[in-house]
């Protein structure tokens, strides 16, 4: 095995780390890539987090991406989802069509409202996950037609918004991580902006700039994304995903 991390691997690591410190909670990432690294972060660095098949049972071992046979810890119904949400410990991770310079999301809709050039999945989820839970959006293709100066539809809320929607909104409103195929990013900048935390190996400022449809704040000592050390590599590789489906994602 080459000890050389592709950067797929560099973004499972990178979303391994948004499930850190995150101690005993229910993990609930939406996507392949998110659900690469919160097993890579179930076997690694958090082994009290709670993951499921993505549907309706939760897992009591960590099985390889898709596997069949999987050993089974308990059953959550469907409508026992929404208790999670509005009332338990959860970190979902989920995808973007647009996320804007406030880490506002859109799954909804592109264009007018009124009359979208292209209807989406609907905001689905996004509301009550932003309201409730600690939120975190994986792109995997970081471009200005994702990340862009105001988003056409609010699914998920960020955090300037939650906080004129009121106290309801605000309390639990925690929108953790952005994390794409060229940085990881959080809406810790002036005035609670995207900003860059790092850049991956190999990316330069100047190429995030370029690929982002706003000003963005990347800091002048910006660190660049750590790799995997050579145990994630072999759990990626070998454990959780041998078949290579993460570079559906980003290529290698």
């Amino acid at each position: 095995m080459s000890e050389q991390a592709t950067r797929a691997d560099v973004c499972a690591a990178a979303i391994a780390d948004a499930f850190r410190d995150d101690g005993e909670l229910f993990a609930s990432p939406m996507g392949l890539l998110p659900m690469l690294g919160v097993r890579l972060a179930k076997l690694t660095s958090n082994p009290d987090l709670v993951i499921s098949d993505g549907e309706s049972l939760f897992l009591a071992g960590v099985p390889p991406l898709f596997a069949k046979g999987v050993v089974v810890e308990g059953w959550i119904p469907f409508r026992k989802v929404f208790d999670v949400v509005a009332h338990g410990r959860r970190h979902v991770m989920m995808g973007a069509t647009q996320v804007d310079r406030h880490g506002n999301q859109n799954i909804s809709a592109i264009g007018d409202f009124d009359r979208p050039r292209r209807q989406l999945l609907g905001s689905r989820g996004a509301p009550g996950n932003t309201v409730n839970n600690r939120t975190s959006y994986w792109v995997p293709k970081h471009s200005p037609r994702v990340f862009v100066e105001q988003v056409d539809v609010v699914s998920g809320v960020g955090p300037a918004r939650a906080r004129e929607a009121g106290p309801a909104a605000a309390r639990f409103n925690d929108i953790h991580r952005v994390v794409s195929n060229l940085a990881v990013l959080d809406v810790r900048g002036e005035g609670d902006t995207l900003r860059v935390l790092s850049l991956h190996p190999g990316v330069g400022a100047d190429e995030v700039r370029e690929a982002t449809g706003f000003d963005l704040d990347v800091p002048a000592d910006v660190v660049t994304t750590r790799e995997p050390t050579l145990e994630e590599l072999v759990i990626i590789r070998e454990v959780l995903d041998p078949k290579g489906l993460r570079f559906k994602e980003v290529p290698a």
